[in-house]
């Protein structure tokens, strides 16, 4: 654990400066006893009612950088005494992941104790609950005089003085194209991938947005169809806040929502939007769920790395971008499913034949006797060596209190200290792991069982796959490379 350590005295006083001394002297045999890590320490001197003190602020930084791990100060008053900055201290705790520890026992987040914290925090959010309700006063005030409040206009329009009007580029043709195909029968991946192999900029592109696709999807293209703003009506609040906690959004009821006619120009009449959301509702009734096949996640396209898609008409794969977006993005990459079985099974048969099960069996109970004695010598080892390197760091500490070390030399000698601890226990977690599943599959007539049952398959099953295999990747004229565990990719020539 490294520790932020937080010290404030109001003055500079000589009766301050011997209280700044005994906090430090409390730190330090605080953290010794715990058997932490002093990361920095961060002393103002200054009156806690302000946020303006330099040495908190480059430890709230610091916090959001994660350069440490727990936030330690006297009392709860050392750190703030106005609710604004304890609830901004507060969400270090929740979102950063960093704990806080008061001296005093008033809060300790390891332990779960936020009490005071809990105070303070509910007066800065009322006072962010009535920021809040003022903010969508407001906004509602601009909505009801018609004025378009977001940041990103619809695709085919540009935000005047607040009013929506129609560009004057391609986009509200594109608009009209996506209606009139769907209107027309097509799907909105097929639409989507007509405008991608079109070269039509994304809606994303349009509004400048970094480091973007050129890709249309399926989602871009339904909220383009349900976006009522096409027909001249202004429809605003759909969505709010779930708290002044909180950025996630959750919808509001048509109702509730303000809805202004013959704000703006429409590019869509409402009778064709209006059809539109009818047909929506009618093939989603329709439309099934993709059923995952064999090699479902397994195969790779080998030139665009995309997933290959099942299409039940070829009774095989092809690839995922190629499906979606045509030969712009990919060639087929066409494969046979019962032909991949084929190979693989042919594969795997000869070497389950070859292999002398009672034999296996006994050499593996061996091994495992010999290598589970082995493990239990190293993990003792480590022990020791753990040992050995906690009780450097109380003597590093010491030499810190003691003036016979600078802060820079203790916390080079902590990080190199704690280098070695950490690479010692990411072993003996290995070790502890590697004896435990050891206990848990230690028995002969299972192994037995087990290996006889999955030599003698004869069906290609996902689970034996997914043992077998890490990924098969297919190549432009549909020669699969199948990666075995077992073994190097190898190309398999289709017969």
């Amino acid at each position: 654990m490294r520790c932020a350590i937080y010290i404030r005295v109001s003055t500079d006083k000589e009766e301050q400066k011997t209280s700044l001394k005994y906090q430090q002297d409390l730190f330090y045999r605080y953290v010794e006893e715990k058997g932490w890590d002093i990361y920095e320490f961060y002393i103002d001197v200054q009156s806690g009612t302000t946020a303006k003190r330099k040495n908190l602020q480059r430890m709230i930084e610091d916090a959001y950088d994660k350069k440490f791990d727990i936030i330690l100060a006297k009392e709860l008053s050392r750190l703030a005494r106005n609710g604004e900055l304890s609830y901004r201290i507060k969400n270090l705790c929740e979102q950063q992941g960093i704990h806080i520890i008061t001296l005093d026992n008033a809060i300790d987040t390891l332990n779960g104790d936020t009490a005071m914290f809990g105070l303070y925090a509910w007066m800065y959010e009322q006072e962010s609950r009535n920021t809040s309700t003022r903010v969508k006063e407001s906004l509602k005030t601009r909505a009801n005089k018609g004025i378009f409040s977001g940041s990103i206009p619809p695709y085919g329009y540009k935000i005047n003085n607040g009013k929506l009007v129609i560009r004057d580029d391609d986009t509200p043709k594109i608009v009209k194209r996506i209606y009139n195909e769907y209107l027309a029968g097509k799907g909105r991946d097929s639409i989507a991938r007509g405008l991608y192999n079109d070269n039509v900029p994304t809606p994303a592109e349009i509004a400048g947005k970094r480091n973007v696709g050129n890709k249309w999807n399926d989602s871009t293209i339904k909220l383009i169809l349900s976006n009522p703003h096409y027909t001249g009506i202004l429809v605003q609040g759909r969505t709010t806040t779930k708290s002044v906690t909180s950025k996630k959004r959750e919808k509001v009821e048509p109702e509730l929502q303000i809805i202004k006619k013959n704000t703006h120009e429409p590019i869509i009449s409402r009778e064709v939007f209006e059809f539109v959301q009818q047909q929506m509702k009618t093939r989603t009734k329709f439309i099934t769920a993709p059923k995952k096949h064999l090699f479902t996640n397994t195969m790779l396209c080998a030139d665009c790395g995309s997933k290959m898609w099942y299409r039940s008409n070829r009774k095989g794969y092809i690839c995922g971008n190629y499906a979606r977006y045509g030969k712009k993005a990919c060639s087929n990459h066409a494969i046979k499913e019962q032909l991949l079985k084929d190979i693989i099974l042919s594969d795997i048969n000869p070497l389950a034949k070859q292999i002398d099960r009672d034999h296996f069996i006994k050499r593996l109970e061996f091994n495992t006797n010999k290598s589970k004695m082995k493990l239990e010598e190293q993990l003792e080892r480590l022990t020791k060596q753990i040992s050995i390197l906690k009780g450097r760091k109380m003597k590093f500490i010491n030499m810190l209190v003691d003036g016979k070390v600078t802060q820079e030399d203790y916390n080079e000698g902590i990080a190199a200290n704690n280098f070695e601890i950490n690479e010692l226990i990411s072993e003996r977690d290995t070790l502890l792991s590697t004896i435990e599943d050891q206990k848990a599959n230690d028995s002969t007539e299972y192994l037995k069982q087990e290996l006889i049952e999955f030599l003698n398959f004869e069906e290609l099953t996902p689970e034996i796959l997914h043992r077998l295999i890490s990924k098969i990747e297919v190549k432009e004229d549909g020669t699969p490379i199948i990666h075995y565990r077992f073994s190097n990719p190898t190309p398999v020539q289709k017969q």
